[in-house]
């Protein structure tokens, strides 16, 4: 048997114990696996084909993260055996090295004789010190785990609660349906004053009318309280509608706003290679001294801020392209959406921006959380405890804002472009689109290697007539594989026939 200072093996250690470990570890998996399968079958029973495809990215990081512990168990021997100056061991520490004395902490004491009994079979021998130690490795496994179940977490509970504040808008669209189809409503000509207009007296009014500083502040005090009113909400319908989908009054805004919030929680829940560089260059600041995690925290604080200020002063920019162009209407008001309104003009960006600020948010809390379960809350790689308490605050702020308000902005203002959303379509629309698109992808690579061979052959030229044909067909592939031209897709999907190419089906 090995001596009493060695590791206990499975040579060594009783079949019961080791097929008892086996038998609970294969049963937790197995549970939270058919947790899993139930889930997405029930999901595609209700038929949520984006939240189902949101479960298959959750299933994806997984088991990267699967992966990732695999690769850092098998080479953890190997890992041990890369050796490095002592010197090097001693610089960029998250907590000051002291000497061996009464008030060491218990976990410190036994990570020493840890790194003792391993360095005595190797690296010791060189004179040097392992570059990092099973223990080490240990934890390190765990902080993995707790952070993708923090980030999976946090941006699950955000797209809930921001969905549940969405739902809210339903008895809006309702009343404006209503209101819609009343034929004594639909009979009045109404004249209405800009200026006396719900929507640009709450967006084109007070400080913010003449300078472009107070405007600004305004927005950015805005998105604390009444972030959507109801004015905005109607107003951005209808200037979705008369823009997208003219030819279909009946076109029910509020379900198009969550399916397309749905679709983009996929996006949101992964961690992408970008967001692991940040974990990397998290950890590396986290030296003694830096308080790096205390300034880390200010980073999705100030990008959620900014991101809300934002959507808020693109809805003042509509109110005052209208306001500065007429002084009275008649009818309603319109609105025109354009990206020109959204950084770089790509309102894509916002949701790019959300996704780091989640992911910054959940990376904040898992540390606390981690360090709190492996090291206790008084270590010192926890910090002081006046710069956790902001940081926990700024946590839970950060998360409050981003589901209640930023994300309900999100949903509502990125929908002010010149484009629009897969979304708009049901959900077998959508599949007929994306057959058709991959058949045309394919086509198109056929006849381009057919253009090619037939040059190869001889020097005869195609036909003005034929070139010009297919030029055309090109054309129109290339807008119906876009979504420039949502009709024209719709009658592909054969949801809409070619002689009412200004509808819109809408299941």
């Amino acid at each position: 048997m090995a001596g009493g200072g060695e590791a206990t093996t499975l040579e060594y250690t009783p079949t019961w114990v080791v097929a008892l470990v086996c038998t609970v570890i294969v049963s937790i998996s197995l549970v939270v696996e058919r947790i899993l399968h139930y889930l997405g079958k029930y999901l595609k029973k209700k038929n949520q084909k984006p939240l189902y495809e949101a479960l298959l990215k959750i299933k994806e990081e997984l088991m990267l993260l699967g992966f990732i512990s695999l690769l850092l168990t098998v080479f953890q021997d190997r890992i041990n055996k890369i050796c490095m100056a002592k010197h090097l061991a001693d610089e960029w520490l998250p907590c000051k090295k002291k000497l061996q004395s009464d008030d060491v902490h218990f976990s410190q004491i036994t990570t020493a004789r840890h790194l003792l009994a391993e360095t005595t079979d190797f690296c010791t021998q060189h004179g040097k010190v392992p570059l990092l130690s099973n223990t080490a490795l240990h934890h390190l496994h765990i902080f993995i785990f707790v952070l993708a179940v923090a980030h999976v977490s946090f941006c699950a509970l955000t797209i809930l609660f921001g969905v549940a504040k969405i739902r809210q808008w339903k008895d809006w669209e309702d009343s404006i349906l209503k209101e819609e189809f009343n034929p004594e409503e639909v009979l009045k000509k109404k004249f209405t004053s800009v200026q006396d207009h719900a929507f640009i007296r709450g967006n084109f009014s007070g400080i913010g009318k003449n300078s472009a500083l107070l405007g600004w502040l305004q927005t950015f005090f805005k998105q604390f309280y009444g972030s959507v009113t109801k004015s905005d909400y109607i107003t951005l319908r209808l200037g979705f509608i008369m823009t997208h989908c003219r030819g279909n009054p009946k076109f029910n805004f509020h379900k198009y706003t969550i399916r397309a919030l749905e679709a983009d929680f996929k996006k949101v829940v992964g961690i992408s290679w970008y967001l692991w560089l940040f974990v990397v260059a998290f950890l590396l600041l986290n030296v003694h001294g830096w308080h790096a995690y205390f300034w880390i925290a200010f980073i999705p604080l100030i990008l959620l801020l900014a991101v809300g200020t934002k959507l808020e002063h693109v809805i003042s920019q509509l109110a005052h392209e209208v306001a500065e162009k007429h002084v009275a209407i008649q009818g309603d008001l319109v609105v025109k959406p354009s990206d020109e309104h959204f950084w770089f003009h790509r309102p894509r960006l916002v949701l790019l921006l959300i996704h780091i600020i989640l992911f910054q948010n959940s990376f904040e809390i898992a540390v606390f959380f981690w360090i709190w379960y492996q090291y206790k809350f008084d270590s010192c790689i926890m910090g002081e405890v006046g710069y956790i308490i902001p940081r926990l605050v700024i946590g839970v702020f950060v998360q409050f804002l981003c589901s209640y308000s930023t994300l309900p902005l999100y949903a509502l203002v990125t929908q002010m472009g010149t484009s629009f959303k897969k979304a708009i379509f049901g959900e077998d629309i959508q599949d007929g689109i994306d057959d058709w698109a991959q058949k045309a992808k394919r086509n198109k690579g056929l006849r381009k290697k057919a253009t090619d061979g037939s040059r190869q052959v001889g020097p005869k030229k195609p036909s003005p007539t034929a070139i010009q044909m297919v030029q055309v067909i090109e054309e129109k592939e290339s807008d119906m594989e876009q979504g420039n031209t949502p009709a024209a897709a719709a009658a592909a999907a054969g949801e809409i026939t070619p002689a009412s190419t200004n509808s819109y089906g809408q299941k």
